[in-house]
C-alpha cells in the first residue's frame, strides 16, 4: 500500500506544478512515480526514498533544461499582448499627429499618435508601430523598402 502514498504525492506535486509552470515539481512527481514502482516491487522505504531522490535529480538535470529551452524558444511570433504589435505595420485611417489619430492594426482600430519628431502621418499611409503606451499605438513612418 506504500505505492499509493507515492502516487498521491505525484498527483499533489503535479497540481503544484500547474500553479508554478517551472518544470520543477513535475520532475519530483516523476521521482514519486519511480518510488511508487519501487514500493510496488516491495523495496524497503529507504530504497524508495533513494529511488525518489535519484530519479528526481536525474530528471531535473537531463529533462528540464531541454524542455525549458524548447518551450521558451521563439522570436517575434512568441511575443504576447502589446509586445506582439511592436514593429508591425498599420494603416492610418485618420491622420496621426503627436496628439491624436487612428490606425488599423492587425484588423483592429487603435487610437494612435505619431512618435516624437515625426511629421503628421496622412490617411492611407502605411506606418510602423514603435511602441504601445497603454491602449495607444505610437507609430512612425515605415522605412522605405519594407513590405507589409
Amino acid at each position: 500500500m506504500e505505492w499509493l502514498w507515492w502516487v498521491g504525492a505525484a498527483l499533489l506535486l503535479g497540481l503544484i506544478e500547474i500553479t508554478t509552470l517551472d518544470f520543477v515539481f513535475i520532475m519530483f512527481a516523476g521521482g514519486s512515480l519511480a518510488a511508487a514502482g519501487a514500493a510496488g516491487l516491495d523495496q524497503p522505504l529507504a530504497m524508495q526514498v533513494i529511488t525518489f531522490a535519484v530519479v528526481s535529480v536525474v530528471l531535473l538535470l537531463t529533462v528540464r533544461p531541454p524542455l525549458k529551452r524548447f518551450l521558451n524558444k521563439g522570436g517575434a511570433d512568441s511575443l504576447t499582448n502589446a509586445e506582439a504589435h511592436i514593429g508591425r505595420p498599420a494603416s492610418v485611417i485618420e491622420e496621426v499627429t503627436e496628439t491624436t489619430g487612428l490606425v488599423k492594426l492587425m484588423g483592429e482600430v487603435w487610437t494612435a499618435r505619431a512618435a516624437e519628431g515625426s511629421p503628421p502621418l496622412p490617411e492611407g499611409a502605411t506606418v510602423q508601430v514603435v511602441r504601445i503606451d497603454g491602449a495607444i499605438a505610437v507609430v512612425g513612418q515605415r522605412p522605405a523598402g519594407q513590405s507589409s
